[in-house]
């Protein structure tokens, strides 16, 4: 199992060369003109979901940095983390869904699917933030005597 685990911590550096992308997309309006801009903007929002989707593949065992730890260890803040995540999450996917079903305009209809497809992504990192909080957090971690 750790060899899987091990393989997919790799396959979510991917998330950097699609983030890359979505920097790209941030700024070409801004280098080679504002006649797509909507496009690119859309461009922006699915790479970035992409990005964030290939992160939650990272090993939830482990912390990245001091902050994370301080707050996944923490009930409190993993608690106050994970509602802000949620919050986030729901209102994203509900902004995009609201502009991809109700809007007639085809410029919204295409940021709204690149909404959307941020949302899924963020759903995705909301599962992966609940594993990490399942892990590291000092209150509910098993000693060998509970085992």
């Amino acid at each position: 199992m750790a060899g899987a685990r091990q393989f997919f911590h790799y396959v979510s550096y991917v998330q950097y060369p699609l983030m890359l992308l979505a920097l790209f997309f941030s700024f070409k309006p801004i280098i080679f003109g504002f006649d797509a801009i909507w496009a690119d903007y859309n461009k922006l929002l699915v790479f970035m979901g992409l990005g964030i989707s290939f992160s939650t593949l990272q090993d939830t065992q482990k912390t990245q940095n001091k902050l994370s730890k301080r707050v996944w260890e923490n009930p409190r803040w993993g608690k106050i983390a994970l509602l802000v995540m949620s919050l986030t999450t729901f209102w994203v996917l509900a902004f995009g869904m609201f502009g991809y079903f109700a809007s007639e305009n085809d410029i919204i209809r295409e940021l709204a699917f690149g909404v959307i497809v941020l949302g899924i992504g963020l759903i995705g990192m909301l599962k992966a933030a609940i594993e990490m909080f399942e892990n590291h957090r000092t209150d509910k971690q098993q000693s060998p005597m509970n085992e």
